[in-house]
């Protein structure tokens, strides 16, 4: 019998209803564009490196997530639980992170070029120089609580 890929796995039970468990699963490297993890609980998850380009996850939990250097350009976020996420080097364009909360949130790095913030929790938002803001400034040039409103 032959084995099934770790992307086999995981594309199954995304596929098998709504709100799908993936709790402290690795998800690095999986191309999981267009994809629909509404709802999900994704916390722990390492997402490292993985595509998810117009994937919605909105009212999902990724708390604690690793997202370093995903690129996830208008994924849907509405409404999600981003605590402590790491969106380290992340390509963000184009978001939705409406009503999403994103405390202590990591955006060392990340492009968040027209990306909707508006209603996010941002309290405690780590930034670098190199953080794109959705109006395009650079670092320290915006404030996270500016695109809020």
């Amino acid at each position: 019998m032959a084995e099934i890929s770790r992307k086999e796995l995981v594309l199954s039970l995304i596929q098998a209803g709504p709100n799908p468990r993936l709790a402290g699963v690795d998800l690095s490297a999986l191309d999981m564009t267009r994809l629909s993890l509404e709802g999900s609980n994704l916390r722990g998850a390492n997402m490292q490196a993985s595509t998810c380009r117009e994937t919605i996850l909105r009212s999902s939990n990724l708390t604690g997530v690793d997202c370093t250097t995903a690129q996830m350009p208008f994924a849907d976020f509405f409404g999600a639980t981003l605590l402590g996420i790491n969106f380290t080097g992340a390509n963000l364009q184009g978001v939705r992170l409406e009503q999403a909360n994103m405390q202590n949130a990591v955006l060392n790095g990340a492009n968040l070029l027209n990306a909707n913030m508006k209603g996010a929790n941002v309290n405690g938002v780590k930034f670098d120089e190199k953080t794109t803001w959705p109006d395009g400034k650079k670092g320290s040039q915006g404030n996270p609580a500016n695109y809020t409103k």
